[in-house]
């Protein structure tokens, strides 16, 4: 494989990829952000801890998450724990206002 169809492949990778956050995006409540992994979930849990030598760590748990991580085979994961001593960022997303179509037989408008 050349480093022209290496970069073609992963450049196309990357593309389905952000059509697959795209797509699933809207179904999910919070954004976590790792060190290592950026994640979408509709339930996240972030504790603080302390280590024996004092350092501070982040532990959190995720269930039914989506992993932006174009190498894995499948992003849907049931149950995610990370541990990390770096920072940890979570967002709640906001949520379009919900749109009742118009002209619609039983809709105003």
């Amino acid at each position: 494989m050349s480093p022209e169809d290496l970069e073609k492949y992963e450049t196309e990778m990357e593309l389905q990829l952000y059509r697959e956050y795209r797509d699933v995006v809207g179904l999910f409540s919070y954004v976590v952000e790792t060190e290592r992994r950026f994640y979408l979930t509709n339930s996240v849990d972030l504790k603080v801890r302390s280590a024996e030598n004092g350092d501070v760590y982040f532990e959190v748990t995720m269930q039914d998450a989506w992993v932006w991580d174009m190498y894995r085979p499948a992003r849907f994961v049931k149950n995610v724990r990370v541990v990390t001593f770096k920072d940890v960022n979570v967002e709640e997303l906001a949520k379009p206002e919900l749109e009742v179509p118009s002209g619609k037989p039983g809709f105003p408008g």
